[in-house]
């Protein structure tokens, strides 16, 4: 009975409902896997509520000519006809996004972008619809694709196509489609990019593996994974990183805003709406103790569940322990656990061997940003049959009929299964458009080839276009003080090594 034993057995009215009662549910169908496995970073910002998750037409954007009003045929998307919802979207996106399109509005007339050629591989959502069309304003000329196969919002995509934008994404990618769309967006003839924005770094490794030359006149990457900057950093340690890089996602505004509070609300999101689970004496462990998994530690501690925690990081470990969580080996617990979240950014964090070893009904999912922590391939066997419950779950269901629920085949839950709050990623994509005018705009020798951090003044600069939504007020520092502080009254206010 799951390890677990009760102090008073449920008392049955013949023998043979108690013997239906504790069986295990049971399918012998299997599930056809149209999809082919990736060990690519093909993870999520997605929308479970999107208008196009009930389209019918399963006919390939690939196989269609589609063109939008102004007569281009310069993109692929699911459905151009969808550009008039995408659009409604992206107004609501702009409601909670206000620092962004305040950087819009403040940038604009002098258009630092101007004559920037940006191609992006990024989620493609009503929030990153709000970025791309502020590059756009501030200059930019913009080709764009999608780092994730389950993430895309098919009517957002058709209505930056509708304006022009060539966009080559839509939701239910096969991995074949996933390089096609990259391919698409660097491979056009009259057009080179010199900006590069990603998110895990699948299209500056296709750059680098199938179009060098396309760096001879690349200014710059900016990159806001974890998967996507330690790319880099190994690019930079060999030798082979050609052109600046801006390691956005180790900024102060990313780490501390998106990666902690966006996760703390939207593993919470992305749990209810795919399993409806109840949170409160659940059991669950949580892998990795970073700001991801502060985030989603708290808020299922919040909610009442019961929350232990596996992380490698002696530091990290001692925090974990500092709030109040048990610090674990996750083959110590697996067998009783109800949930396992893995939020690492590593490989194999959980192994068939675990997954052998889980009770029936155990939830299994992923908060870190690439399909490669939960070895979701080695599932992928005869004996063991997969069933499709509903959109981004699956039953795996082993021989003697125990089911351990998968959600979104190990790929980022809160991006393909639900939605994330636009206020924390307007943070987020100021930091990279203003990473983007940084290196646009730097003179010649400022920066090497190498990774760089956001320098602290642009850190403090996004923060501070963001507190007016809530009627914040900072206090100024006196000459006086300024001066026994050795700080310039308008920042920066703490040096590169402080930790926030």
């Amino acid at each position: 009975m799951d390890g677990y034993g009760y102090s008073r057995q449920i008392q049955f009215a013949n023998q043979e409902d108690k013997q239906e009662f504790s069986k295990f549910p049971t399918k012998t169908g299997r599930r056809s896997l149209s999809r082919s496995i990736s060990q690519s970073s093909t993870d999520s910002y997605s929308s479970a509520a999107s208008y196009t998750d009930s389209s019918d037409d399963e006919t390939s954007p690939r196989e269609k000519t589609q063109v939008n009003s102004k007569g281009s045929s310069d993109f692929c998307v699911k459905n151009i006809k969808q550009a008039e919802f995408g659009r409604r979207e992206i107004e609501i996106a702009e409601q909670d996004m206000s620092a962004l399109i305040s950087l819009r509005k403040r940038a604009q007339g002098e258009k630092p972008l101007a004559g920037a050629k940006v191609v992006g591989c990024t989620h493609i959502t009503a929030q990153t619809a709000v970025l791309i069309e502020t590059l756009v304003a501030l200059g930019a000329q913009c080709r764009w694709t999608a780092c994730n196969i389950y993430s895309t919002q098919n009517e957002v995509a058709a209505a930056l196509a509708e304006i022009g934008v060539a966009v080559f994404a839509w939701k239910g990618e096969s991995e074949d489609d996933f390089w096609w769309c990259i391919d698409r967006c660097v491979n056009t003839e009259g057009w080179q990019a010199n900006m590069i924005l990603d998110d895990g770094g699948d299209l500056t490794h296709w750059v680098y593996k199938k179009y060098p030359s396309v760096f001879k006149k690349v200014q710059g990457i900016v990159e806001e994974s974890v998967t996507g900057v330690h790319r880099l950093y190994q690019l930079s340690k060999a030798g082979k990183l050609c052109v600046p890089a801006m390691n956005v996602n180790d900024s102060v505004t990313k780490q501390k805003f998106d990666n902690l509070y966006c996760c703390r609300e939207s593993i919470l999101d992305g749990l209810k709406r795919t399993t409806d689970v109840m949170f409160g004496g659940k059991q669950v462990v949580v892998c990795g103790y970073g700001e991801v998994g502060k985030g989603c530690c708290s808020a299922l501690k919040a909610l009442g569940a019961i929350v232990c925690v596996t992380e490698i990081d002696p530091i990290c470990a001692l925090q974990a322990c500092m709030d109040g969580f048990k610090v674990v080996k996750l083959n110590e617990v697996v067998r009783h656990m109800d949930m396992v979240i893995t939020c690492t950014g590593n490989k194999n964090v959980v192994t068939r061997e675990q997954l052998d070893r889980m009770k029936n009904g155990c939830i299994v999912c992923n908060m870190g940003h690439s399909n490669t922590e939960i070895d979701v391939a080695s599932l992928r066997t005869p004996e063991l049959t997969w069933e499709r419950v509903r959109s981004q779950v699956d039953h795996i269901i082993w021989p003697d009929g125990k089911r351990v629920i998968l959600l979104a085949e190990g790929r980022l839950l809160n991006l393909s299964c639900s939605t994330v709050p636009s206020f924390v990623l307007s943070i987020t994509a100021t930091t990279q458009a203003l990473a983007l005018i940084e290196l646009y705009n730097a003179p010649e020798g400022r920066y090497r080839q190498d990774v760089y951090l956001l320098p602290k003044k642009m850190d403090e600069y996004v923060a501070s276009l963001h507190l007016p939504n809530f009627d914040a007020h900072l206090t100024e520092l006196s000459d006086e003080q300024a001066k026994y502080m050795g700080l310039n009254k308008n920042g920066p206010f703490k040096p590169n090594y402080y930790r926030y």
